[in-house]
């Protein structure tokens, strides 16, 4: 399995967290979410710093492409991720949540 941070810097672009926020609710988690291989997308972002950015956990490396197929950020945003990292996954733990689901939970859907 492989971790996989993307980070934007939004400081030089015309979109907003809110922007995004309605570009997740309206598009990016129902199209993520039928991506082989992808086993999770978490967005994140903080508004005051003007970051926005997400997490993956990829089944393997060959799946990594997926995004390209799918996501609209780049197009959005204006320019590409002001960072992106991968990682090799050498554990994972899953506690006990109170939430059942993780699909459509955040922010943006609140």
């Amino acid at each position: 399995m492989y971790l996989q941070f993307v980070l934007w810097d939004l400081s030089k672009s015309d979109v907003s967290v809110e922007d995004l926020r309605g570009y997740l609710r309206d598009y990016a988690v129902e199209a993520y979410s039928r991506l082989p291989g992808m086993r999770l997308k978490m967005w994140f972002a903080n508004p005051e710093r003007q970051v926005w950015g997400a997490v993956y956990l990829w089944d393997g490396a060959e799946y990594m492409d997926g995004p390209a197929r799918v996501s609209r950020a780049v197009r959005l945003i204006g320019y590409p991720p002001t960072s992106v990292s991968v990682f090799e996954v050498e554990a994972v733990a899953e506690g006990d949540s109170a939430y059942e689901n993780l699909t459509a939970l955040g922010r943006a859907f609140t």
